[in-house]
């Protein structure tokens, strides 16, 4: 007896469902949550959108109420609930693409085509289907109709504008491309090209260690991969041993470079040390506005992230890990799922991992849209196949995380380090950096620069060194300003560029290095325009599971837009710093705790515009 059976389930809804879930290992017998996710990706893939009837029948065979499957397809942003017209078109709305023309692609694509779409929720009005009828006073009949999203930043930074159809991307993109795409939409998708950061001239200061592959390596080669010295870390660290690999790993100073910059060696003893059953996961939901650096790393060395992911379970004791890959990298999950077909081929993974006896399976679970599940306990819920929500810490996920179960969780960059320390040693490791801020770092440069790329230089490097590697402004302008961190980061003034970026550098100067994202702003825009589009960010991704941030990221949107258009009231800039100070202390999750930082550190920069 089906447990939802008052909702319309026509036949070839159920076969989908069914063709679906046998597709995923499941023809006779009842999914687990945890492959919720899967499926409704699989499912969208199928039919085009997620309809009423094949929800409340997969939730029947998953046995899973149909409130449950509803709220977790409608929470994430990639998934369809409406029935579409046409393929998704997605422009990016976000800074770095707007600093380089994205601003105009945007009312170009408005004037040729309607204000945007929004293809979850209530998109055209009660009743309606998105992409069913033409904008308010279109009366054009001779050109293609296209229903389309403004959409924050997609991680294509380097290539921006940009836009994606269906998930092909389109780089530099221009109205006639976008419209040329669309006309072509029944083409098969094909991963491009790697895409290699632009060559750094001789004098400036890029080490490439993380990046030595890229360009040079057949990224879906595992005979390539150990040509160049691959999978010799995963052999060392079997015949180490755990305590020494994680004694290798204290020794190198090693901090996560995902924004908390804690010490890595820490979090694995204490999930090593930890009762109950053990998993890993690579956080790859790189969805900080202006941060691409982890799909380059998974784009050209994806076998370095498997590798070191390996490499990571066997020492905290995990036979389960998992790769949590943002929904808009389909290349870069293709190419990891390559690399763990291959590795489990070569007997590099799985039950026998390189003969030591120890099993490692590695799960590519995709993301669906939704910035929050960048936060460690949003992702565990999401690879649970719940709405990415986050949780109450404490329990902190080294002792109750994905599952219930002691938790190791780094992300790309941080992982992808590891190897290096365990086959060079942690001395070679240290020979880069600072004694606090060890090694090199992954910088992602985009907005007014003449080269966006990702370069990877020693901790210690400084701003302008690393705009230098970019090329820096164009000729005739001037930086502006520099936020760093992404939209959780600081603006950095003009005078700022010469500050050596490490940890401790940029925390004396009330900044942050973050994901490392570099979006730099000349004076050729407002910086108004910037600093409302990052509170407008905020305000579209906040969860709004706890009343600070969904609250509070309102609030600030709808006083910095006022200010923008030059009604400031007296008692706002207060207010801005009242609202950053609730949100930090009382926020939920990370999310809400930096929702501000960008804002009030623009401030002063913003007077200055304001008496100029």
């Amino acid at each position: 007896m089906e447990r939802n059976p008052a909702r319309p389930l026509g036949d070839e809804e159920r076969r989908n469902v069914d063709e679906v879930l046998a597709g995923l290992g499941f023809a006779d017998t009842t999914p687990e949550r945890r492959h919720l996710l899967p499926a409704l990706h699989a499912l969208q893939a199928k039919q085009g959108w997620l309809s009423p009837g094949s929800l409340s029948y997969l939730a029947d065979r998953m046995g899973l109420a149909f409130p449950d499957v509803w709220g977790v397809a409608t929470f994430y942003a990639m998934f369809r609930t409406q029935k579409p017209k046409g393929p998704r078109v997605q422009v990016c709305n976000d800074v770095s693409c707007r600093l380089r023309g994205g601003e105009a692609l945007l009312a170009a694509m408005e004037a040729r085509h309607g204000p945007p779409y929004r293809f979850t929720g209530e998109a055209h009005g009660p009743g309606d289907e998105a992409g069913t009828e033409k904008p308010a006073g279109d009366t054009t009949t001779d050109r293609l109709l296209i229903d389309w999203e403004a959409v924050p930043c997609l991680g294509l930074c380097d290539v921006g504008p940009v836009a994606m159809i269906d998930g092909q991307v389109i780089p530099n993109a221009a109205v006639a491309d976008i419209e040329a795409a669309v006309a072509n939409r029944d083409r098969a998708f094909v991963p491009g090209p790697p895409l290699a950061p632009p060559r750094a001239a001789a004098s400036l200061p890029e080490v490439r260690r993380l990046l030595a592959r890229v360009g040079h390596v057949d990224p879906a080669s595992l005979a390539d991969y150990r040509r160049t010295g691959g999978y010799q870390a995963l052999f060392q660290a079997i015949a180490m041993g755990p305590q020494a690999v994680m004694a290798e790993l204290e020794q190198s100073g090693l901090l996560g470079r995902g924004g908390a910059a804690f010490p890595a060696a820490r979090k694995w003893r204490a999930v090593a040390s930890a009762p109950g059953v053990h998993r890993v996961v690579c956080n790859a939901d790189e969805s900080e506005p202006g941060t691409f650096k982890d799909r380059v790393l998974m784009e050209n060395d994806p076998f370095a992230i498997v590798e070191a992911t390996t490499i990571a379970a066997l020492t905290v004791g995990a036979a389960e890990a998992f790769i949590y890959v943002r929904g808009e990298y389909k290349t870069a999950a293709a190419r990891l799922e390559n690399a763990v077909r291959q590795a489990e081929a070569a007997g590099l993974l799985g039950d026998n991992v390189a003969g030591s006896g120890q099993t490692v399976h590695i799960a590519i679970v995709r993301g669906a849209g939704a910035y929050v599940c960048g936060e460690e306990t949003a992702l565990f819920n999401s690879i649970e196949g719940r709405r990415g929500e986050p949780r109450n810490k404490p329990p902190f996920p080294t002792e109750v995380g994905l599952f219930g179960g002691p938790t190791l969780i780094n992300n790309v960059e941080t992982l992808a380090n590891v190897p290096l320390i365990i086959r060079d040693g942690a001395a070679a490791f240290r020979q880069y950096g600072t004694a606090r801020s060890a090694g090199t770092k992954l910088f992602c440069v985009s907005g007014q620069v003449q080269n966006p790329g990702v370069f990877e230089v020693p901790f210690g490097t400084t701003l302008r060194q690393v705009l230098a590697l970019a090329g820096g402004v164009n000729r005739g302008r001037r930086v502006q300003a520099v936020l760093c961190g992404g939209a959780a980061g600081t603006f950095l003034r003009p005078d700022q560029l010469d500050i050596p970026l490490t940890y401790e550098d940029l925390q004396a100067a009330g900044g942050t290095i973050g994901s490392g994202a570099l979006m730099v702003v000349d004076d050729s825009v407002s910086l108004w325009h910037v600093v409302q589009r990052v509170a407008d960010f905020f305000r579209e991704e906040s969860c709004g599971q706890c009343v600070p941030c969904r609250i509070g990221t309102m609030r600030q949107w709808e006083i910095v837009t006022r200010m923008a258009a030059g009604r400031e009231r007296p008692q706002d800039r207060q207010i801005l710093q009242d609202l950053g100070a609730v949100m930090r202390d009382a926020s939920l999750c990370g999310l809400g705790q930096t929702a501000s930082n960008a804002v009030l550190s623009a401030l002063p920069l913003l007077e200055k515009e304001m008496r100029a």
